[in-house]
């Protein structure tokens, strides 16, 4: 087994009742208990436990509650002495990814990522939009329906996250008409995703600009271990560098395929996703030579556990 990486889930992996299985870990539940306090948000926990689905959809909502989540399967794993040797985050994943290169203090991103949550959904709710997922088509031709949209409003690629899918964000008009010319041009299918903006769109300018300033205000430092940025497919090497990123993050592509060819070629060939939902493990399913494993339930965390748990080793 060679090098063992942690990956973080973004927006759309959340689901009612994604951290139930973790609060029989005295050192997730402990965490999940401060919910409130980290947040801010007086009823974030509830709506993790018991919903309503379309306000844990909100992203105000869902970017500090995958981050709380995604922190404290990050303890279990750590207690457990599985020692990871690289990470990286799908969007909003990267704040954990952060956490767990010792570059964000978990307060830290649990507080940056409801300030970001904010910061979107106001301009989701001034600017309406969406994404859709792209089955299928490869990158040229989704390039291709996107540019003949674009005469019509703001869309463009926002996720490229593997050779056979591209994420598409824009406002609704254009966006829905790139999705009829991805159709036209052979996309096996066209999915909209469980959001509720365009995210990583110019539509997200103004969010971009304001969460640059907290951005500057917080606590960042070097990283410990690899840890891969979303906007460039490259490594993070610097507290100020990760800064500089996250603020470009929000309205750029996420490089993610590119991020994942990256970390295989520098060794890594055992993945854990590190948080709700399935997306990223989905992802890696047809790469050959490599292990992936999940966390997003009890039986898939108890797996996890039991194969690598004491995991020190570094190859």
């Amino acid at each position: 087994m060679g090098r063992l990486a942690f990956l973080f889930p973004g927006q759309a992996s959340q689901q009612v009742g994604m951290q139930k299985h973790l609060m029989d870990f005295p050192e997730s539940r402990q965490f999940l208990e401060k919910t409130y306090t980290l947040s801010g948000v007086h009823d974030l926990l509830q709506v993790m436990s018991d919903g309503p689905g379309e306000t844990l959809t909100r992203t105000d909502y869902a970017q500090p509650a995958i981050t709380m989540v995604s922190i404290a399967t990050l303890k279990v794993l750590q207690v457990a002495g599985i020692r990871l040797e690289g990470a990286a985050g799908h969007s909003l994943g990267e704040y954990s990814a952060l956490v767990a290169a010792g570059v964000l203090l978990p307060e830290t991103a649990v507080k940056l990522t409801r300030l970001r949550g904010e910061l979107m959904q106001r301009c989701a709710d001034i600017h309406p939009g969406g994404m859709l997922a792209v089955l299928g088509l490869d990158l040229e031709s989704v390039s291709k329906a996107v540019e003949q949209a674009s005469e019509i409003g703001p869309v463009g690629v926002a996720n490229m996250n593997s050779p056979g899918q591209v994420v598409i964000s824009g406002a609704s008009e254009p966006l829905e008409k790139a999705g009829e010319i991805c159709r036209e041009l052979g996309a096996k299918r066209v999915l909209p995703l469980q959001v509720s903006g365009a995210w990583h769109s110019p539509l997200m300018e103004d969010a971009a600009r304001d969460l640059k300033k907290a951005l500057k205000e917080a606590a960042f430092y070097d990283p410990g271990i690899p840890v891969v940025a979303n906007v460039t497919a490259g490594y993070i090497t610097s507290g100020d560098r990760a800064r500089e990123l996250l603020s470009r993050q929000v309205t750029s592509p996420v490089l993610w395929a590119a991020s994942m060819q990256l970390m295989i070629e520098n060794g890594f060939d055992t993945f854990v996703e590190v948080g709700p939902g399935t997306v990223l493990q989905g992802l890696l399913a047809k790469t050959k030579d490599v292990h992936v494993y999940g966390t997003h339930d009890a039986p898939s965390l108890a797996r996890t556990l039991a194969e690598l748990r004491g995991r020190t080793k570094i190859n």
